[in-house]
């Protein structure tokens, strides 16, 4: 059977303005605007080939008709929305919410992940970041970070550690040909991150105070590697954040030195979810897969 049904959009606009007894307030439910409301109940109203509304100078008046259709859009509504939650609570697979940086998620687990739903296709996976120096949130299964591993009332298990490399387009590393040669050469510079170019500086034997031809300055390690692919200069990176580009030869490391700090990355975890099923899969492959990665930083990527 064919439903000749009005736009759900004046329907909603209609019952949200005949509830609340305002376009104003509709709109604000809505989250559009009053002249948006308006329109749309006019096109209603249109369709439907009676008005709705007497529209007084400060107020709204529901109409006899309106006043007998408006109380069934709600109940109707209702339905749907509870409906809309029945129907989302019958999912029989469990949840797997991994928190995670941004830039490490884009470049380094995104690219692994098809594998784990090849093997786990039952297991609903949600990314959530933040920041990868910030806590693990008791409200995530489970979260990869960079740090110590020291996180009160989790449980850390090391991945790999956190390794820092020189990356730039094969085409500057060219006139690259020996550390010293980075004060002709523009560097690209992560604002909250700079110290990481003085442990590249300190692992390569140079002095932490060199003054580049240029320099650039970005809030992201997102934006400096994309910098970097896009040959603006020579940036210092996570090794993970890069390892994709490297392998693909789009960016290179022209020198063999890696600054390398007491952290790593880990595996965080609460100790209440050591039963969790989702989190089993994914902690064994996770481990899996940093294991491929510690042996061939290529290894695991989707193609």
């Amino acid at each position: 059977m064919t439903r000749q049904l009005p736009s759900l959009n004046g329907l909603r606009a209609f019952e949200a303005a005949g509830r609340q007894g305002s376009f104003k307030a509709a709109a604000r439910e809505l989250n559009v605007t009053q002249a948006a409301v308006s329109h749309m109940v006019g096109l209603l109203e249109e369709h439907l080939g009676f008005a709705l509304f007497r529209r007084h100078a400060n107020r709204l008046e529901l109409t006899d008709q309106g006043r007998a259709f408006q109380p069934g859009l709600t109940d109707a509504f209702d339905a749907i929305a509870r409906l809309t939650e029945q129907v989302g609570s019958m999912r029989t697979g469990p949840v797997l919410t991994v928190g995670v940086a941004p830039t490490f998620a884009l470049h380094w687990l995104i690219p692994r992940l098809a594998s784990f739903n090849r093997i786990h296709p039952d297991i609903e996976v949600r990314i959530a970041t933040g920041g990868a120096m910030l806590p693990p949130r008791d409200d995530w299964t489970c979260s990869v970070r960079r740090g110590k591993g020291e996180w009160l009332g989790y449980t850390a298990e090391e991945l790999f550690p956190s390794t820092l490399v020189l990356v730039c387009t094969p085409t500057i590393a060219a006139s690259l040909h020996q550390p010293h040669d980075l004060h002709t050469a523009t560097l690209i510079v992560v604002a909250h991150l700079r110290k990481q170019w003085a442990w590249w500086f300190e692992a390569a034997g140079l002095p932490a105070a060199i003054r580049p031809a240029n320099e650039v300055l970005f809030e992201s390690s997102a934006m400096a590697i994309q910098a970097a692919l896009d040959g603006v200069g020579v940036a210092v990176a996570q090794l993970p954040y890069v390892s994709d580009a490297l392998a693909a030869g789009r960016l290179v490391a022209p020198f063999p030195i890696t600054g390398r700090r007491y952290e790593g990355w880990y595996l965080a975890y609460r100790p209440i979810r050591e039963g969790d099923s989702a989190l089993s899969a994914f902690r064994d492959w996770l481990h899996g897969e940093a294991e491929l990665y510690a042996s061939d930083p290529s290894a695991g990527l989707s193609v």
